[in-house]
């Protein structure tokens, strides 16, 4: 069935100027932006297909070659899907900058979408001025945290350079559990003791995993 074939107040882009946009659904917003099917398949059919194999939280984070393991997503359908979550990522980020840290949700806030491959373990910096404004952020290592390897120059080498007050350690957890490791809390130990004698502040260490975060502050575990 095409989708002029529908009734025309079950059509989505009726009900879009009807009702607005939050009164449809994800795959009838995404069959607004693809526009057209295949000739044995209308695009809403196509969308809810695509949602149904990967859902809608991955599906800004799939490859063009993924996108296209589903029937009639071609290369450009795949190009328009890509367009429009990376065109999602970059305001997320200009909201995001000079961000006022006040608590590790800020912080778990602020990564959200910065986040490379979520398969790995990656260490950021986050550079903070007096007001604890967000100025800079810098990816330090990817991999599993490890004192012996984290040499505390390297991480405080561009916090002097950023004139940085004080500076906040993110990492994420790709198993989703937040709880730190035992690696995590040295490494944290390790920085906090090299930031008092440079009088950079390490002011947290915050770990994000899937949907949730973890505080060393708002644990006690650092002060």
């Amino acid at each position: 069935m095409r989708i002029h074939d529908l009734d025309p107040e079950n059509r989505p882009r009726e009900r879009f100027v009807r009702s607005g946009a939050a009164s449809l659904s994800s795959a009838e917003l995404l069959a607004l932006i693809l526009k057209t099917g295949t000739k044995g398949k209308n695009i809403l059919e196509t969308c809810n297909d695509l949602l149904a194999r990967h859902g809608l939280e991955r599906l800004g984070d799939l490859s063009r070659s993924e996108l296209q393991e589903t029937e009639g997503i071609g290369p450009a359908k795949a190009m328009q899907i890509m367009a429009v979550f990376e065109l999602q990522k970059r305001i997320l980020h200009r909201r995001n900058t000079n961000r006022k840290v006040r608590s590790a949700r800020d912080v778990y806030e602020y990564m959200a979408g910065r986040l490379p491959d979520e398969t790995k373990e990656h260490l950021f910096l986050l550079h903070l001025n007096t007001k604890n404004r967000i100025i800079r952020h810098d990816l330090v290592s990817v991999g599993t945290l490890n004192a012996s390897l984290i040499h505390p120059r390297e991480i405080f080498k561009a916090a002097i350079r950023e004139s940085a007050h004080a500076i906040i350690l993110v990492h994420n957890h790709p198993s989703g559990d937040v709880e730190p490791s035992n690696a995590d809390k040295r490494v944290t130990e390790v920085l906090k003791e090299a930031g008092s004698i440079l009088q950079i502040e390490v002011l947290d260490h915050v770990i994000v995993g899937r949907g949730t975060f973890f505080s060393f502050r708002e644990h006690s575990l650092i002060g």
